[in-house]
């Protein structure tokens, strides 16, 4: 069977739309038997009767209404493909989808997002805060192309790139009591904790280095943010686990404490092995592994 004809599926929708054939062609700057023309040709081509006279009026038969709406979603079509097109045209390099921590994007994202948006405005961008055990299935799945999560991770269908050797810390409130110098599982338990939200891999970190603990004595409160943890620790309500990183600079009332034993938070680039290489992955890709050399250059936590 050739090919459809765009411009008799378009003089269709036209002459449904108007009316009638001269309406239509007049709106397609056309003559009335070239109109007549073209859907002649197309109920040919299907076999089948397209349009219908009432009165003075033309309207479309079930087979022409259901074959307007392939029609209206071919040029809905054209048109993404058009505007694709435009868009390498001018300057359009690809699109990236990367998935992240809440941490990575809060601490450690936005300087790398600025300077590609500032000298990489042909690549779309498109940046999605989630879990890491989401970010996983969506790489594997490939609806991401990159993603930033918290070790540990293993898969086999993964490349995975350990970026930043972060570690846990307490925060408490500075009135509580004879607080020290490092905290332990058992101090820990004794406290009202404020941890994130189950599905995180932070509260995964947390919950093995309590094992010995559990269950605990009081329910944790969850908080969707680290933000919204540390802002719960300054009123006094609890003690909480984050990342060093999300406490570089200080915060007035609350006191940061190592942990015993230490609990390593490492952020990695994952993506998968059989991702085909683009000049906008590759792009973004080499950005994202700039906070490996920015660990790389950092003093080492026991400096």
């Amino acid at each position: 069977m050739r090919s459809l004809n765009l411009d008799q599926l378009r003089t269709l929708i036209e002459v449904i739309e108007q009316g009638s054939f001269s309406a239509a062609a007049r709106q397609l700057n056309l003559t009335q038997p070239a109109v007549s023309l073209q859907i002649r040709e197309l109920e040919q081509r299907f076999g089948v009767s397209l349009i219908e006279r009432m009165g003075k009026t033309v309207h479309a038969t079930t087979p022409g209404r259901e074959l307007v709406e392939h029609a209206h979603r071919i040029f809905r079509e054209c048109d993404f493909a058009a505007s694709a097109m435009r868009r390498y045209r001018d300057g359009w390099v690809g699109r990236v989808h990367v998935g992240t921590t809440n941490t990575a994007l809060t601490y450690q994202l936005p300087p790398i997002l600025r300077r590609l948006r500032r000298e990489h405005p042909g690549i779309e961008l498109l940046v999605t805060n989630m879990p890491t055990r989401d970010t996983l299935e969506n790489i594997i799945q490939n609806r991401m192309d990159l993603g930033l999560v918290t070790l540990p991770v293993d898969d086999t269908h993964l490349r995975i790139t350990p970026l930043r050797l972060e570690m846990l810390v307490a925060i408490l409130p500075a009135s509580t009591p004879d607080i020290p110098d490092v905290v332990t599982p058992e101090y820990a338990a004794q406290h009202s904790l404020v941890l994130e939200h189950g599905r995180g891999a932070v509260h995964a970190l947390v919950m093995r280095w309590l094992a010995k603990q559990l269950p605990l004595p009081r329910t944790p409160m969850l908080m969707g943010t680290i933000e919204a943890m540390k802002k719960v620790v300054e009123l006094d309500l609890g003690i909480s686990i984050v990342p060093d990183v999300a406490v570089a600079d200080p915060i007035p009332g609350v006191v940061v404490r190592p942990l015993a034993p230490p609990t390593a938070c490492t952020l990695a680039l994952i993506e998968h092995r059989s991702k085909p290489n683009e000049p906008a992955l590759e792009i973004v890709r080499n950005a994202l592994l700039e906070l490996k050399a920015i660990s790389d250059d950092a003093p080492s936590p026991a400096a």
